[in-house]
């Protein structure tokens, strides 16, 4: 039976906007998204509070599996890039943005002067390598992993959003 469920990954750098993106694209192409926080929702039914990193990896990992197999979704970091990178219908994608746009952004969105922005950036950012050297193997600045890399600094998330889904129509929802 032929898998006709489209898969749209998006990792994204902290601060660059991804994830408000992800949701612009997710509205225009009428696909849910799954992020870390409706994951969270997901796993608490399963009562993972106790568990090891490793068993709650592989707990997300199943969770985005059945969720693939049974519907088209986007999922936002989670390595998902790796997860689905033998998926017929996927699409990878990586949001980046310059450093001193994303400490804008961090800062305004947290309300968080320069400095702070400019601590949780690194934070996020090393937490977030780190993850998916773990779990996936690869850097996840690594080009390879994916299908677009965008620098998304000056540019309306909307238009990255529709740009996105004008790209993903074109090439799996033919008519």
């Amino acid at each position: 039976m032929k898998n006709d469920k489209l898969i749209i990954t998006i990792n994204r750098e902290y601060g660059s906007g991804g994830r408000e993106i992800a949701y612009k694209l997710g509205a225009l192409l009428d696909i849910k998204v799954y992020d870390k926080n409706v994951l969270e929702e997901i796993e608490q039914e399963f009562d993972v509070a106790n568990e090891l990193p490793d068993d709650i990896y592989a707990i997300q990992k199943k969770i985005l599996l059945n969720i693939a197999a049974k519907e088209s979704c986007i999922i936002v970091g989670r390595t998902g890039f790796d997860i689905f990178k033998n998926h017929p219908n996927v699409v990878r994608v990586l949001l980046i943005a310059d450093y001193d746009a994303r400490v804008k952004h961090v800062s305004e969105k947290h309300g968080l002067t320069k400095v702070a922005a400019r601590k949780r950036i690194k934070e996020v950012d090393k937490e977030r390598e780190e993850y998916t050297m773990r779990y996936a193997g690869v850097s996840r600045y690594d080009a390879r992993n994916y299908d677009f890399v965008l620098n998304v600094t000056n540019i309306p998330g909307y238009h990255v959003a529709a740009f996105l889904a004008q790209n993903v129509r074109m090439k799996f929802m033919k008519n």
